[in-house]
């Protein structure tokens, strides 16, 4: 048996489980709703977030020396990739600017911007910022902030802006103190020991409210920026750059968005710009020089045919003449090209290194052809040496003339190698808070939180939850199983609030819990048969458990079967039987047992037929010196020929001793045990204290099982939930 009820506890019940989920969806649903409530609450004091997107694409850039690199530069990769392009988007070179053209490095917002404040005295607030100044708006009032310098100690601080008339004052946050005081409507310029002050503000509303000001600087302002803003590349190696910026101000998003990709184009045609002008400028410097050389070249050799008249060129000569102003020409070319190469690349470069190989080639050629013309006669040996000084010269300047033509149109057509694709176009809808995926969380939350809690009720019911569990372990026979009854459950607010209790036998005959007292009466019938009287006790270890419930439907049931009943309130201290009657509590057993009043004068008649009742009486100081006299041991005695049955309503067992004193008069004493609160060694303490005195416990009541599908006893399940009160008087 013992192997059997470990198991047993063992075993988790599913199906029990879900039912004491069901019994407590009052409290799941509160779960849900409070949850429903913060969520609406949330959103309430959250403002909306918007994010504006734009498309950039970064084409590939030769460079404007390409002009002179000619097929050589399509040996250097030019294309920038796309995380060079990412960071200069990010850096302060573009935010920079930004921030200069809108002031973006002057932050302003209102006082009253708490969670609290935004619930329940919302404010319009609104910045706008413009390139000569900064406008705020709380509501349909406005100032216009035109300059706000401040002394370098005052940056990244929060100031207080306050108004009084066409004054205004500023008060540092940290020590409440104030550090400007101006006029409105005025540019004040004032020099401190700190810096100067060079602040104006414009205004025609009179404000009650404080504002908060901050100048930031720089790298403050760009990070506030990069804390909302994003850019990455769509694909790979595609080269198309996608920006983000979020904010609670659409149009102010939109503008700054727009604001970077506009100061990341033009930078981007200033460098193009700054490359050709370079290079422009490089040719400057060296086209006066060439002509100059051509110049004088021309002098020379026209200045040695004169003298000479004319020479005569052997076919070898002329060949010599030709290859060697093809190579001088070639070496001009080559030293120019890395001249231009060397602002970009050092001197291990590969393209660097390449050059060089190529330029010492061409001098060891020029150096063969040296030696060559050594050999030929002085005369032709000089005319040779002249005319290929005026055939160089010649060739590079008209080179680079055409080089610096090419120059000077790619300049003015430069558009550098970005392209907006998508600006930034004001959004419609907010990206956060997302209202319905919140509502739709807090729903689940609140379930589950509902859930957990009932779960949590469940785990800390340690009471009774088995009618075996009493037989099993006490050894006492379970007379009933009482379930709750739901008409009972339906009026227990107003039950509480009322004089009077109906009595349930009476009001429903037909309901659940009647059902299985009346099915009890064959019980009592055979525990009267070996009893010494007739009197019942009904008692229970402590109060709340439904003995006041129990003894007047058991009275009711009893009578309406044509049986002289009548039930006793023991319980002088708290009882209220006189409630399920409609019955004044005085005169009653207190006061007979005082000699206040007679027996006729306690005994009252109920609306039931058969059914007598004696209430409490008034609350006497000393009950249980009472109950121990002779006097109430003579009147059980007096009473009991009177009536078939004579039930004793008593105190709990283990608060007072009335119920132990009351016990050794009857002849069947029963204890209520009420599910899911009845604790086992409460029954246990109950069982022993009667056993000290003797008295034995005939049976045991269980009350207040809640429906269910899966059960025990008359077809009623577990429920853990316990929120009716079998005695709500008791409470």
């Amino acid at each position: 048996m013992s192997q059997q009820n470990t198991n047993t506890e063992d075993t988790i019940d599913l199906k029990e489980l879900f039912f004491s989920l069901i019994a407590q969806w009052k409290l799941i649903a509160l779960c849900v709703i409070l949850s429903l409530v913060c969520a609406l609450l949330y959103l309430r004091a959250t403002p909306d977030t918007y994010s504006v997107d734009a498309l950039v694409q970064v084409e590939e850039n030769k460079g404007a020396s390409a002009a002179l690199l000619g097929d050589l530069s399509s040996m250097i990769d030019q294309k920038q990739p796309a995380q060079a392009e990412i960071e200069i988007l990010k850096s302060r070179l573009v935010l920079g600017t930004v921030i200069q053209n809108l002031n973006l490095d002057l932050k302003i917002s209102g006082t009253q911007n708490s969670f609290t404040d935004r619930l329940f005295a919302p404010h319009n607030y609104q910045t706008e910022y413009l390139k000569q100044s900064v406008i705020f708006k709380d509501d349909e009032k406005s100032f216009d902030v035109r300059k706000f310098q401040v002394p370098a100690t005052y940056l990244n601080r929060s100031l207080k802006l306050s108004f009084d008339g066409n004054k205004f004052s500023l008060i540092d946050t940290r020590n409440d103190q104030t550090v400007f005081n101006g006029t409105l409507n005025a540019n004040n310029q004032v020099r401190t020991a700190e810096g100067i002050w060079n602040i104006s503000i414009f205004s025609q509303d009179e404000f009650k409210d404080s504002y908060l000001l901050e100048k930031q600087t720089l790298p403050n302002a760009v990070n506030d920026i990069l804390s909302n803003y994003s850019v990455a590349e769509k694909g790979k190696m595609t080269g198309i750059l996608g920006l983000n910026y979020q904010g609670q101000d659409k149009e102010h998003i939109t503008k700054v968005l727009n604001a970077v990709m506009k100061a990341y184009s033009q930078q981007n045609i200033e460098r193009r710009s700054a490359e050709s002008a370079q290079t422009l400028k490089f040719l400057d410097e060296q086209l006066p020089d060439l002509k100059k050389q051509l110049d004088t070249a021309e002098r020379e050799f026209n200045k040695f045919r004169q003298q000479y008249n004319t020479v005569d060129v052997t076919k070898e000569s002329e060949l010599y003449l030709t290859q060697s102003v093809t190579l001088e020409t070639q070496k001009a070319e080559l030293e120019q090209k890395v001249a231009e190469a060397g602002a970009k690349y050092t001197a291990e470069h590969p393209v660097m290194q390449q050059m060089s190989a190529q330029l010492t080639a061409l001098n060891k050629k020029i150096g063969e052809l040296e030696n060559t013309l050594k050999q030929l006669p002085d005369l032709q040996r000089r005319y040779l040496q002249l005319y290929r000084e005026v055939e160089v010269k010649q060739q590079m300047y008209t080179s680079l003339l055409n080089s610096y033509q090419q120059l000077r149109i790619a300049k003015a057509g430069e558009i550098g190698n970005v392209r907006i694709v998508d600006t930034a176009v004001e959004p419609i809808e907010p990206i956060a808070p997302k209202k319905l995926q919140i509502l739709i969380l807090s729903i689940f939350l609140g379930g589950f939180l509902g859930t957990l809690l009932a779960l949590l009720r469940n785990m800390m019911r340690s009471g009774i939850k088995d009618s075996s569990q009493i037989e099993n372990e006490l050894d006492l026979p379970v007379y009933a199983t009482v379930p709750r009854s739901p008409v009972q459950e339906s009026r227990i607010k107003l039950l509480k609030k009322k004089k009077t209790i109906p009595v349930l036998a009476i009001k429903n005959n037909d309901d659940i819990a009647i059902e299985s007292l009346r099915s009890m009466r064959t019980a009592i019938h055979f525990a009267m048969n070996s009893a010494k009287n007739n009197l019942i006790m009904i008692s229970g270890p402590a109060p709340e458990v439904g003995k006041s419930f129990i003894s007047t439907n058991l009275a009711a049931i009893l009578a309406q079967s044509n049986k002289r009943v009548l039930i006793i309130d023991a319980d002088m201290r708290r009882g209220y039987l006189h409630k399920y009657f409609n019955s004044e509590n005085t005169p009653g057993l207190a006061d007979y047992l005082n000699d206040q009043h007679n027996l006729d004068s306690i005994i009252k008649q109920t609306e039931i037929s058969g059914l007598n009742v004696i209430t409490r009486g008034k609350n006497p100081t000393n009950p249980s010196e009472l109950l121990s006299s002779a006097k109430f041991a003579a009147l059980l005695e007096q009473l009991s020929p009177l009536y078939d049955h004579i039930i004793i309503d008593t105190p709990p067992v283990l608060a007072v001793t009335d119920g132990i004193i009351i016990s050794q008069y009857t002849g069947v004493n029963l204890v209520i045990a009420r599910f899911a609160k009845t604790q086992m060694k409460e029954l246990e303490l109950t069982m022993n204290r009667f056993e000290q005195v003797g008295v034995k416990i005939n049976g045991v009541i269980l009350n207040d099982i809640q429906r269910g599908t899966g059960g025990y006893g008359y077809g009623y399940g577990y429920n853990y939930s316990y929120g009716y009160k079998a005695n709500p008087e008791q409470d």
